[in-house]
């Protein structure tokens, strides 16, 4: 799984979206690893800081992943885009020169 997070806008609670393609499966498949992942990213939200928009996009193993080891991807992916996001340095505002 890999997951992408933006932080342009510091207020509001955290958002994430979900990309699950059809190499994952068939639509029920799908949608089984959807509610999974969204359950999973629920419970994890807290890590994320406030107004953070994550995307969290599924490969297709995770079609064979149990809801144990989706959550697991889920948290380890939120804290190494966290990580990843605070080492990155800041874009200077539009119009700042």
């Amino acid at each position: 799984m890999v997951v992408h997070l933006a932080l342009d806008e510091p207020e509001g609670p955290p958002q994430v979206g979900l990309v699950v393609s059809k190499a994952v499966g068939n639509a029920v498949h799908r949608n089984l690893v959807k509610r999974r992942l969204r359950s999973a990213a629920s419970a994890h939200l807290d890590e994320l800081p406030d107004g953070a928009l994550a995307v969290v996009r599924a490969l297709p193993q995770a079609a064979q992943a149990s809801y144990s080891e989706l959550d697991r991807d889920v948290a380890q992916g939120f804290h190494r885009a966290v990580e990843r996001s605070r080492s990155r340095p800041t874009r200077p505002a539009e119009g700042a020169s």
